[in-house]
């Protein structure tokens, strides 16, 4: 039996979402079998003024359905907890980010993480979410001087994904 675990972001939430976007011509299921067990390493590299991640440690399960959880390290040897708490084959996952050890420790409570992977033409398009709950009094630095710098490091770690669903 599967404890329910309270979701880190609620609909009272007020939250700072940053997304992006990119298209490929791979399939939706093609795109999302590569991308979501992905190997973070080889897409987060650093992007400054962020680090990029270095290393994955202490996976629970295999990254294919809710309820694993994961350590990604970063160059500067900070490290979050990763849950993956949503799973739809082919269509799309979503998971949160906690524990953060660096000074997005002192920004946001948590991140949840969405992806979708829809029909686009021959190919699909894909969408990735940040969503950012931050910390009493520090909304306005995430939504302002820092969300700029964060949408520029997820665009260019989804430009390597597609690279990489490309060469698949």
């Amino acid at each position: 039996m599967n404890a329910t675990v309270a979701p880190l972001i609620t609909r009272s939430d007020t939250t700072v979402p940053v997304t992006v976007f990119a298209r490929t011509t791979a399939a939706p299921r093609q795109a999302f079998d590569v991308i979501a067990p992905i190997d973070l390493t080889t897409v987060f590299h650093p992007v400054f003024p962020f680090p990029g991640v270095t290393e994955v440690r202490n996976q629970t399960q295999s990254w294919d359905h809710a309820g694993p959880s994961r350590n990604p390290t970063f160059g500067d040897g900070s490290q979050a907890t990763e849950r993956l708490t949503e799973y739809v084959a082919g269509h799309g996952f979503a998971y949160e980010l906690t524990g953060f050890t660096n000074v997005l420790g002192r920004l946001a409570a948590g991140v949840r993480g969405e992806w979708s992977f829809l029909p686009d033409g021959d190919g699909s398009s894909i969408r990735w979410t940040y969503e950012f709950k931050p910390l009493r009094g520090r909304r306005l630095i995430l939504a302002g001087p820092f969300r700029p710098l964060w949408r520029r490091y997820m665009q260019r770690a989804l430009d390597r994904m597609v690279d990489v669903v490309e060469a698949a």
